[in-house]
């Protein structure tokens, strides 16, 4: 059970966007939602759109774990540094994944990597004395 913790969620985006991009069941670029404003204005919400949503709620859930502290967090960095490396090889060397979409999907790796670091950093740093009268 720990070790699907230590899975970052970043993995299901990017899986999710794999699926829909190679299978063409729906176009990232078709309108999933159009909704008129009390101001008249119309949103029209893509399916890509809807991804990089669900990409947030995620990233929201990976930052509350970097939290944690213990081994388990640990691969989960690790874990979650090897899916931006293989996003941004895609994102580079794949057609299907030249689109926004994943460039957004691609960010969303980085600030899950970056942020859990920088989180759990700095909840290490408050578990370890480093001396008696250091600022840090």
């Amino acid at each position: 059970m720990r070790a699907l913790l230590a899975l970052p969620l970043t993995i299901l985006i990017v899986a999710a966007y794999n699926f829909m991009a190679f299978q063409n069941l729906a176009s990232l670029e078709a309108a999933a939602v159009t909704a008129t404003l009390m101001s008249g204005a119309t949103v029209v919400l893509t399916w890509g759109d809807g991804l990089v949503a669900v990409g947030l709620l995620v990233l929201f859930i990976e930052l509350l774990k970097a939290a944690r502290v213990g081994s388990a967090t640990i691969l989960d960095h690790g874990l979650s540094m090897l899916v931006f490396i293989a996003a941004l090889v895609e994102f580079l060397l794949v057609r299907e994944a030249g689109t926004a979409t994943f460039a957004l999907v691609v960010v969303l790796c980085l600030i899950d990597v970056m942020a859990g670091f920088s989180v759990s950093i700095r909840t290490a740093h408050r578990d370890v004395s480093v001396g008696r009268g250091s600022d840090f």
